[in-house]
């Protein structure tokens, strides 16, 4: 079992950027592929980007493909969510994901954060 907590969230203006984290509690970090997601208000949730286990891997959904960027750090259990030149549309609770196994899915994760509150300002 793994437990996560996201940090890094706020109030910036467009085209700034921010630095999403997820701290991973347990020992098997390494063994899940990790994600983030987001759901705006009124809004289903929705895949963002996710990694493997090595990093080696990413994936994006296209609304952010060349602005954010994933990455992770095993030696520390966090994953990360770098997101540049930020939109009006970005505006949402950013959510870290973990799902066994090496595959990269825009669905079925098993362990969920509680969310950081992300807002852009037009």
């Amino acid at each position: 079992q793994v437990q996560l907590v996201e940090s890094g969230g706020g109030l910036v203006q467009a085209g700034g950027s921010l630095r999403l984290s997820c701290a991973a509690s347990g020992r098997t970090f390494s063994s899940y592929t990790m994600a983030w997601f987001r759901q705006a208000p009124g809004k289903e949730r929705e895949f963002v980007a996710g990694v493997n286990w090595s990093g080696a891997s990413t994936y994006y959904a296209d609304s952010v493909k060349g602005r954010f960027t994933i990455s992770r750090d095993n030696a520390k259990n966090t994953v990360y969510l770098q997101m540049n030149s930020l939109k009006p549309e970005d505006t949402a609770v950013y959510y870290c994901a973990a799902r066994r196994g090496d595959t990269i899915a825009t669905a079925s994760y098993n362990y969920w954060g509680q969310g950081t509150q992300v807002t852009v300002s037009s």
